[in-house]
């Protein structure tokens, strides 16, 4: 059972910055699809970014794009978001997610991952 842990969150204003960090219990040698979502109070939790194990398939939600930068250490078993220029409709807590990567067809979609962190909240200020 792979367990998530993010930490990074916080209170900023708009235009700042924040990197978020997900750290992965364990190491496995299995291939397994990071991701981060949101849920703004009163909202659906929304799909955020995704990367593949190796990296070579990133995928954002079109309000972040150009803005946010989701990255990973194998080694260290952690993925990052990077936030820049933030928005006060950024504000949020933020869940990373995993699921095999064969078991995924639809990065975007929250059913397709078994495992979730417990989130952190990020705040942003007008």
């Amino acid at each position: 059972q792979v367990q998530l842990s993010e930490s990074g969150g916080g209170l900023v204003q708009a235009g700042d910055s924040l990197r978020l960090s997900c750290a992965a219990s364990q190491r496995t040698s299995s291939k397994y699809l990071m991701a981060w979502f949101r849920q703004a109070p009163g909202k659906e939790r929304e799909f955020v970014a995704s990367t593949t194990w190796s990296g070579d398939k990133i995928e954002y939600t079109d309000s972040v794009k150009g803005r946010f930068t989701i990255s990973r250490d194998n080694r260290k078993n952690t993925v990052y978001l990077q936030m820049n220029n933030l928005r006060p409709e950024d504000t949020a807590v933020y869940y990373c997610a995993a699921d095999l990567e064969r078991n995924v067809v639809d990065f975007t979609a929250k059913y397709e991952y078994d495992h979730w962190g417990q989130g952190t909240q990020d705040a942003v200020s007008s």
